[in-house]
């Protein structure tokens, strides 16, 4: 028996889903989806985006999130902020509509976007 979400989506599923993250990001998305509670967002964001970040660029996610550029500085184009979103949407259970996306310069604009978004 698989243990399951306030929504019943099966945990296996967000295991598999975030495969390639990191625990504490995984347990943070497990935590967010018990409780709602928007004080795990960070970590979920950080650990999706530091999935999608070389492993050269990744100290530059320790930067306050203002100064962060998700092109310029993370190297993150087009193609892989769209599977960032992505792989967001289906770990918090939201829909973000794609002309959206191209204001989103920092890790700061990301982290205010989702949160509004989920208000």
């Amino acid at each position: 028996m698989s243990t399951t979400t306030a929504d019943s989506t099966p945990m296996s599923d967000l295991r598999e889903l975030l495969k390639r993250c990191s625990p504490p990001t995984y347990a943070a998305a497990f935590q967010y989806r018990q409780t709602r509670d928007p004080a795990y967002l960070p970590a979920i964001i950080y650990g999706v985006i530091e999935r999608f970040v070389e492993r050269s660029l990744r100290s530059k996610l320790q930067a306050p999130a203002e100064e962060v550029r998700l092109i310029e500085d993370l190297s993150l184009d087009s193609l892989t902020l769209t599977e960032l979103v992505i792989l967001v949407e289906e770990t918090l259970q939201l829909s973000l509509h794609p002309d959206e996306l191209p204001r989103l310069r920092t890790l700061a604009d990301l982290h205010h976007f989702i949160a509004a978004k989920l208000k």
